[in-house]
């Protein structure tokens, strides 16, 4: 399968084949994909993964000797450095397999989806990782992305976090104070609308509609204008502490 990042500057410099046995780079020919997908690893405890479609490993990691490591992407990561990886348009099962020694190989996701001509996709593990059953959830998501416009950025809320209501995400901008509301509110498995922003430091927030008090709350963003961002929603609604790892936590990933 021909794996390209057809996104201009978010070329991965080096994508590793599942059918070559020495993990060298492998050698791409032909017309690039038309269609790609960015694999996202927000499954609450969920081991270290490689995600493939159908057979074909599409994110893996390389070592310093060059080796495939068995690493992975681990919980609160992006495969593929945070990179679409190309896809042709076609039917797809999409899983997220264990890279490490214990277990190697078995997926702890598989979930069948369309990728289309010219479009763009993110892949979700979810939910929380089953230890028994070395199973979590997963969904897809269209990435609709606006067209490029350097005066604005533009920002959406994916909700990945199974114990959640809906929440309405919002933008207050660090130096204006304007508080903005980034579309409506998206349940769990779903996406908002992106909605364009002046770039700037913000904090964004994540609140239960018809609730008084913010949810889950990250200061410090930066968008930037011309670029178009992710904020998703992962972790565990019942975690009090601020310094747990499956805590709720809202990511910020750059789509373009």
């Amino acid at each position: 399968m021909r794996r390209y990042l057809p996104v201009a500057g978010l070329i991965c410099a080096a994508v590793l084949s599942s059918s070559c046995d020495k993990n060298a780079v492998q050698t791409i020919t032909g017309a690039a994909p038309t269609s790609a997908v960015k694999f996202f690893n927000f499954g609450v405890n969920a081991p270290a993964v490689n995600f493939y479609a159908n057979d074909n490993k599409i994110t893996a990691i390389t070592s310093a000797t060059g080796a495939e490591s068995n690493l992975g992407t681990s919980y609160g990561g992006v495969g593929s450095g945070g990179f679409y990886s190309g896809l042709d348009p076609g039917q797809y099962t999409l899983a997220g397999k264990i890279t490490a020694a214990t277990d190697n190989g078995v997926a702890i996701t598989s979930l069948a989806a369309p990728v289309a001509d010219g479009k763009y996709y993110s892949y979700y593990i979810s939910g929380f990782y089953n230890t028994t059953t070395k199973t979590a959830e997963a969904f897809i998501v269209e990435d609709p992305l606006p067209a490029i416009d350097k005066t604005v950025t533009y920002v959406r809320f994916v909700n990945a976090i199974s114990n959640s209501s809906p929440m309405v995400l919002s933008a207050k901008n660090q130096t204006t104070g304007v508080i903005t509301p980034v579309g409506a509110a998206v349940g769990y498995k779903s996406a908002g609308a992106f909605v364009s922003l002046p770039g700037g430091i913000y904090d964004v927030s994540a609140r239960v509609s018809g609730a008084s008090t913010d949810a889950v709350v990250r200061t410090g963003v930066s968008f930037v204008t011309g670029t178009v961002y992710t904020i998703g929603a992962r972790g565990d609604m019942t975690v009090v502490s601020t310094t747990a790892t499956n805590r709720p936590f809202l990511d910020n990933t750059a789509n373009r």
